[in-house]
């Protein structure tokens, strides 16, 4: 059991902080000693900038390329900054393509180039294949790291040829079945080879209607394949069918827990790479940027409010109960921004049932409206002794609560066919449209009525 599994992370956190700064790096060399390299990593994310470098200069090189793999990406980039050519060459030995292909686009011309010179070609020319494919592709996740066999061949000779490798890929629960130019043409468990008489060839007893992914296929539909399919592993294959590499469940699993941090962080428009210790300079440059979209599309609410300015002098009533209207609008157009996100990134969301949705969340905006109204302007009949305010405030929540619910249904796909993240986007613009409408339905009343 590791260090962190029997010990608070936080208590871990404390007790290597301290070791570092009393420079006692053979405590340090302890506590880290039992740790899986996921775990030094978060543990390397917690620690301030002048602190990362210490730690890693205490684990040995064969750990430090799998830690690496395992950081963010501002994270990263530093430690291989402030790393020597030789100890970044040493610490990317031995790493998979897939996790050396991630580390690669961060390397510093000089460390590559001795790194490249370490590699044989069928590696280099594995590498290059891997890193020709977007990020977000199957052929951006897969490893090259693949056992093929044929399928006139006995399990006897299967066997055999395993027992030669010596050892399997990580992760690896089938073998793929490719013939003689490489195309693919299905697979054939472990359980099967072992349970089977050794004398039986591998064509009847493998698997062909194994889903083979096109190396083309974004990352998300990747994920839903392995969600559906409960797979452990898949094969990764090219435009002529050719067998090119496999997609294993670890890659799967991190694409998941990066989507799931982006769309987190992406409604505060941030990155998810970005370091919780960054330099402030860099934080304030990133960060105000979406300050100042905010500012503009505050600026947006302000001017329609101003249009009412007369309307506001007179009646300080509804001056003090606009933030009510605002407020409901965003959380209600937030609630189905959110819902038709998610259903548009799991591929439950289309075009073809985007109406039945929007319809739907406009109905529970109805609905909703028509309840708050009621609470809503009987407080405000309660408190301003006004039914004529009470009556505004209330149609004004109505109508802002359908819109809201509109706006939220449709920006979402709105914004993925002009191929803007939603979850970036979509909220700043939502609270513009819920703030306008808001605004303008309850100011607008009001000066008509007042």
């Amino acid at each position: 059991m590791s260090e962190v599994e029997t010990t608070s992370f936080e208590e871990c956190l404390q007790r290597l902080i301290d070791s570092l700064e009393a420079s006692s790096y053979e405590d340090v060399r302890v506590q880290v000693a039992e740790m899986h390299p996921a775990e030094v990593a978060r543990l390397i994310e917690a620690l301030t900038p002048n602190l990362r470098m210490s730690l890693l200069n205490v684990i040995e090189h064969s750990i430090q390329g799998q830690i690496l793999t395992e950081l963010n990406e501002d994270v990263k980039i530093q430690l291989l900054a402030e790393m020597e050519t030789n100890s970044i060459v040493k610490a990317t030995e031995g790493l998979d393509m897939d996790d050396l292909a991630d580390i690669v686009p961060n390397l510093p011309e000089s460390a590559l180039h001795n790194l490249l010179l370490t590699l044989d070609y069928k590696h280099r020319e594995h590498l290059k294949q891997v890193l020709s494919f977007p990020e977000d592709s199957a052929g951006g996740l897969m490893n090259t790291d693949i056992i093929t066999i044929r399928p006139d061949v006995k399990l006897r000779s299967v066997i055999r040829y395993l027992r030669l490798l010596g050892e399997v890929p990580q992760d690896t629960d089938q073998i793929f079945v490719v013939d003689r130019s490489f195309k693919f043409l299905g697979s054939i468990t472990l359980s099967t080879i072992l349970t089977n008489e050794p004398e039986l060839m591998v064509e009847p007893l493998m698997e062909d209607n194994i889903p083979a992914i096109n190396s083309e296929t974004n990352s998300k539909d990747v994920v839903t394949l392995f969600q559906d399919r409960n797979l452990i592993s898949a094969p990764v294959i090219d435009e002529k069918g050719e067998l090119i590499g496999r997609i294993t469940i670890d890659d799967v699993v991190d694409v998941i827990r990066e989507d799931a941090e982006q769309s987190v962080l992406s409604m505060a428009g941030l990155d998810q790479d970005e370091d919780v210790f960054a330099p402030v300079f860099q934080s304030t440059k990133r960060r105000s940027i979406w300050l100042g979209v905010n500012l503009i599309t505050a600026f947006i609410a302000v001017f329609f409010i101003g249009l009412f300015e007369t309307t506001l002098q007179n009646t300080i009533a509804l001056a003090i109960l606009m933030p009510i209207v605002a407020s409901m609008g965003g959380i209600a157009g937030t609630q189905t921004l959110i819902l038709a996100t998610r259903g548009i990134a799991t591929g439950k969301v289309t075009n073809s049932n985007l109406k039945t949705l929007t319809s739907k969340e406009m109905a529970v905006g109805l609905f909703n409206g028509c309840l708050w109204a009621i609470v809503i302007g009987f407080l405000t009949f309660l408190w301003f002794e006004n039914q004529q305010i009470a009556w505004i405030i209330g149609f004004a929540v109505v109508v802002n609560l359908i819109f809201a619910a509109l706006s939220g249904a449709v920006l979402p796909s709105l914004l993925t066919k002009l191929n803007i993240d939603p979850a970036l986007a979509g909220g700043v613009i939502l609270t513009t449209i819920t703030d306008v409408i808001g605004f303008v339905a309850f100011l607008g009343v009001a000066s008509l009525v007042i």
